[in-house]
C-alpha cells in the first residue's frame, strides 16, 4: 500500500473506533434511563392506584403495560401514553437551537444523543381497535454520552435544550418528566373535530359489527398541533403530521 492508502485506512479505523465507542455508550445510557423510565411507571400505576381508591369509579383504569424492551405504556382513564426508545443513536444539525449551547460548541461529541419519544393516544383507540386513530407526540427525551439529557416537548420547560450539559438523567428527572408528560395529556381534551372534516363516511365504515370502531378520532383530527403551545390552541390543519413539527 503506498503512503496515502495507508493514510486513508488509519483515518478510517481512528473513525469508527471513535464514533462506534461513543454512539454504543450513548445507547447504553440512554437504554439504562429507558429501564429506570419503566420501573417509575410501574410504580406510578401502583401509587396512583392506592391513592385512587374509592374515590374513582371501577370502570376508570390506570394499568401499566411492558410492551418489550424499547417500548412501555401506561393507562390512565381515558389516555394512553407510550413511550418508546430509538436503538439508533442521532446528532442534529447545525440549524436546532441545542447545536448553540456552550456545552455542545466545547465538545461536538457532546451532540450524539439517543431519542426516547412519548406518544398520547386514546385509550378507546386500542380497546375498539379504531386503527386509523391520530396520536401525538407530546415529547422527547434525548440522551447523550455525559448522561447529559433535554427534552422538547409539551409542559417541559423546565429540560428543554437551554439546560443540556447542567444535569445528569437521574430518577428524580424521570419522574418530574412523567408527571408532566401525564399531566399535560389529562388537560389535552377530545376536541369536536370541524364538520368539513368529518361530513363524509364510507360504506365500509357502516359495514362492520363494530361501526364505533371504524371511525377514526384524535384530539386534534382537523386541527393543527403546534410544538411550541403550552395548551393547545386551535388552528386551521395545515400538514397533517405532527411528528414534522418535532
Amino acid at each position: 500500500m503506498d503512503g496515502d492508502t495507508l493514510g486513508h485506512r488509519a483515518e478510517i479505523l481512528e473513525t469508527l473506533i471513535r464514533k462506534s465507542n461513543l454512539k454504543q455508550q450513548v445507547f447504553d445510557n440512554t437504554f439504562a434511563a429507558f429501564g429506570q423510565l419503566k420501573e417509575c411507571l410501574l410504580e406510578m400505576a401502583s401509587e396512583f392506584d392506592d391513592e385512587l381508591e374509592g374515590k374513582l369509579d371501577k370502570r376508570v383504569r390506570i394499568e401499566y403495560r411492558d410492551r418489550g424492551k424499547y417500548e412501555a405504556q401506561i393507562q390512565i382513564a381515558g389516555e394512553m401514553l407510550i413511550f418508546m426508545m430509538h436503538t439508533n443513536v442521532f446528532d442534529f444539525d447545525a440549524s436546532h437551537p441545542v447545536s448553540s449551547v456552550p456545552y455542545v460548541r466545547d465538545d461536538h461529541s457532546r451532540s450524539y444523543c439517543g431519542m426516547i419519544k412519548i406518544y398520547n393516544f386514546l385509550s378507546d383507540s386500542f380497546r375498539y381497535n379504531r386503527n386509523g386513530d391520530e396520536g401525538y407526540l407530546i415529547g422527547r427525551l434525548f440522551i447523550n454520552t455525559d448522561k447529559s439529557f433535554f427534552v422538547e416537548g409539551k409542559n417541559q420547560e423546565r429540560y428543554n435544550f437551554r439546560h443540556f450539559g447542567a444535569a445528569r438523567i437521574d430518577r428524580e428527572a424521570i419522574i418530574d418528566i412523567l408527571e408532566s408528560a401525564i399531566e399535560y395529556a389529562l388537560d389535552f381534551d377530545l376536541f369536536v373535530p370541524p364538520y368539513s372534516s368529518v361530513k363524509t363516511a364510507t360504506v365500509e365504515q357502516f359495514n362492520t359489527k363494530m361501526e364505533i370502531s371504524k371511525f377514526p378520532t384524535g384530539k386534534r383530527m382537523g386541527f393543527d398541533f403546534d410544538v411550541d403551545e403550552t395548551i393547545p390552541e386551535i388552528r386551521k390543519e395545515k400538514s397533517g403530521n405532527p411528528d414534522e413539527n418535532f
